[in-house]
């Protein structure tokens, strides 16, 4: 068996790592994850991993790229060192929306990142909510893939809200929209857009005087978040929120969320959030306490099932 369970972490989500560390009452290991002038990534572990339990947390949030270097680089180092299990952490996966042609002579991302993944010998994958389900079909080793919606339903629970309607903003959504609506309790409508340049939307369903939840895995520039929140008021919504895990929220997403007529949106910790994007508009709920339970029953070989 494994000489114990060690933890590190990359440099996209310290915050995050640190408050799962203090559940599993352990620390974050000893390693260095520094930058050469030039930009290349300088990985150095300061303490023997020799046939540890290793879990090597980190998100691909922006900038993407970098993260995900440090991440193979840092897999390296302990296969190297003779870990006995490298197991990555990724709450949030880039490059989760490039699964498939979309158009001709265009690569299909999401497989080469599963291909380094593999390549520098890690064992296991956990992550939170990718954007395809597929896509653990690219990786030869176990997938966890968990869930946030629980914690985002008891969320919405404690709120009190009354007359509530969940709204999927896309086709691709309905499912995870239908888990949603049947957590609590609610109808369901569906934004049907349509057109790729210029994109048209279309109600599907009554949303008159409810209280409306748009449900999505993530937002990126929440331009189209903000667009299907206008399309919800006009059709004559009491109010308007939006749930998603991952709160990308590049560019000037924030200030475009600030001004627009969604009166919350609901992210997880999935993604840092910098202190200058925390507006009153925006509430976090952190994912440590599940990642923390998997990370403990992976380690002692129990089923990550009973936590869903």
């Amino acid at each position: 068996m494994y000489q114990g369970l060690k933890l590190y972490c990359g440099s996209s989500i310290p915050e995050l790592a640190h408050k799962i560390a203090r559940r599993l009452d352990t620390e974050i290991g000893d390693i260095d994850v520094r930058r050469f002038p030039d930009g290349e990534v300088d990985v150095r572990l300061n303490e023997t991993v020799r046939q540890s339990d290793v879990y090597l947390m980190q998100s691909m949030s922006y900038n993407a790229n970098d993260h995900l270097m440090e991440v193979l680089l840092m897999a390296d180092a302990c296969k190297r060192a003779s870990a006995g299990r490298v197991t990555a952490v990724v709450p949030y996966l880039a490059y989760s929306r490039q699964d498939r042609l979309m158009s001709p002579r265009v690569p299909i991302s999401a497989k080469v990142v599963a291909k380094m993944l593999t390549a520098v010998g890690i064992d296991r994958i956990v992550s939170v909510d990718i954007h395809a389900g597929q896509i653990q079909g690219f990786y030869d080793m176990p997938f966890d893939h968990l869930r946030a919606g629980k914690l985002l339903i008891a969320h919405l629970r404690k709120s009190g809200l009354e007359d509530i309607i969940v709204v999927s903003p896309d086709a691709g959504g309905v499912h995870l929209g239908s888990r949603f609506a049947h957590g609590l309790g609610s109808a369901m409508a569906l934004i049907d857009r349509r057109g790729v340049k210029a994109k048209s939307m279309h109600l599907i369903g009554d949303v008159r005087e409810k209280h409306c939840i748009i449900v999505d895995d993530m937002v990126d520039t929440g331009g189209t978040l903000c667009e299907a929140a206008d399309l919800l008021v006009t059709s004559g919504a009491r109010s308007v929120r939006a749930t998603v895990t991952h709160g990308v929220l590049s560019g000037s997403a924030v200030d475009r969320i600030n001004r627009s007529k969604l009166a919350e949106l609901i992210c997880t910790d999935t993604v840092p959030l910098p202190t200058e994007k925390r507006i009153e508009k925006i509430t976090v709920v952190s994912v440590e306490e599940l990642l923390a339970n998997t990370i403990q029953h992976i380690h002692e070989g129990r089923s990550i099932s009973p936590l869903f």
